[in-house]
């Protein structure tokens, strides 16, 4: 069986790139069950497949009779209507051993933005959960994916490696208050009603700001998060008529394209007399057109204006990551070793029901002896001496054998399965 994943994640790719390719949650099913039927159309035979999306990262985990990398790259790029050649530039492509040390770091928190972070962990279930459901998981990438939870698991509590961890939201709130003096008399707008934001409306509400308001396409969901935080909320439709009310505004939606426009921010910021205006685009594809960011007045950073903020700190984590790393190489290891034993096991199966066979013939000869009234030891001398000699046929056969290399190989192997000597 052969593994193989393709990704694109913040080291690789800037956020325009990611946003081409980012797939909301209800969307993977659908999309499993077109990556698998093209591969298949190539291979004869659908792969395994799981798709893991994230405003940091999208990466397809894959296994098949054999590695389709150029296949997945053609697929992925088709999809999000690029050249096949500029995904190649800023993706990676791995194979078997290195599609379970970089799952494994996943999970760990090992190769987020944020040094340690916890919530990957929780989408990678996601992810596994809904490839489950769609029927895209086999006994590979399931094996894969169990062993990766349970790497993170003994990352999580033998080590420190999310200690002093910065958030991408506590990243959002410092640098707020670099803007504003006293975040206690800001109003904040909050887009969206997902984990993010949940995130970011529990940092920014531990700082007590004058007012907070949700606003989501649904209403209901807005009304708990607003509910929870004290805050009210708006229709999404009620955004550009009352953007110029809020001082800070963090969006992070699953829309395909920016809900903030250029045009509704140059109207707020005339209505506010050009008191700034601190916005995050924790969104990916973006929520806020990119050309808000050329306004005066205007601080807009995205996922990724937020990476050197979250950097803070990882200098004290060094030693948290090397333990880490040594966890995740004998994970690693472990996984190789299964997936070596998988490649024998129709072998192990095979030779079991010859044993099984063998047996079931001797003794039924050893009970009609029995009943016709031999003797016992006489019976089990027959039953023990039919064994071994269905046991040592084919090695006997092979020692015999005209051929003199032939006979050289059968006696090395002979001697390494049956005349070891207990050390």
């Amino acid at each position: 069986m052969a593994v193989w994943a393709l990704g694109i994640n913040h080291t690789t790719a800037p956020v325009d790139l990611r946003g081409r390719f980012a797939f909301a949650l209800d969307q993977i099913a659908p999309t499993l069950t077109s990556l698998r039927t093209d591969i298949g159309n190539r291979l004869g035979r659908q792969p395994e497949a799981a798709i893991l999306s994230t405003c940091n990262r999208t990466e397809i985990y894959c296994a098949g009779t054999q590695h389709e990398i150029d296949s997945t790259v053609e697929w992925l790029a088709q999809s999000g209507q690029v050249q096949s050649g500029v995904l190649r530039e800023h993706s990676y492509m791995l194979q078997d051993a290195g599609v379970a040390r970089h799952a494994f770091r996943v999970a760990s928190g090992l190769d987020s933005m944020v040094l340690g972070e916890a919530q990957i962990l929780g989408q990678l279930k996601d992810a596994v959960r809904v490839a489950d459901e769609a029927g895209a998981l086999g006994t590979t990438l399931n094996q894969l994916f169990q062993r990766s939870f349970a790497v993170a698991k003994e990352v999580r509590t033998s080590t420190e490696i999310g200690a002093h961890s910065i958030s991408m939201s506590a990243a959002a709130v410092r640098l707020a208050g670099n803007l504003f003096e006293d975040l206690g008399q800001v109003k904040v707008l909050f887009v969206g009603a997902g984990e993010m934001i949940e995130l970011a409306a529990t940092h920014f509400a531990a700082k007590s700001p004058k007012a907070i308001a949700i606003a989501n396409r649904t209403l209901e969901r807005g009304e708990k998060l607003a509910t929870r935080f004290g805050g009210e909320v708006m229709r999404l439709a009620d955004l550009p008529s009352r953007l110029h009310e809020f001082d800070v505004i963090v969006s992070s939606t699953a829309s395909q394209l920016p809900i903030i426009g250029l045009g509704a921010v140059e109207r707020a910021l005339k209505v506010r007399k050009h008191r700034p205006m601190f916005m995050v685009d924790l969104a990916v594809p973006r929520d806020i057109e990119p050309e808000v960011k050329a306004l005066e007045d205007v601080y807009l950073y995205t996922v990724d204006d937020l990476a050197h903020v979250v950097q803070t700190g990882h200098a004290n984590r060094q030693a948290a990551v090397a333990q880490a790393e040594a966890i995740i190489d004998a994970g690693v290891q472990s996984f190789v070793h299964w997936m070596d034993q998988r490649h024998v096991v129709p072998l192990i199966k095979q030779l079991n029901n010859q044993a099984d066979e063998w047996r079931a013939l001797e003794l039924a000869r050893a009970r009609r002896q029995l009943a016709k009234g031999d003797d016992i030891d006489a019976v089990l001398e027959a039953l023990s001496r039919g064994l071994t000699q269905k046991m040592l046929h084919g090695a006997m056969a092979e020692l015999r054998a005209a051929d003199p290399d032939s006979r050289q190989r059968a006696s090395a192997a002979i001697e390494h399965f049956f005349l070891r000597k207990e050390r």
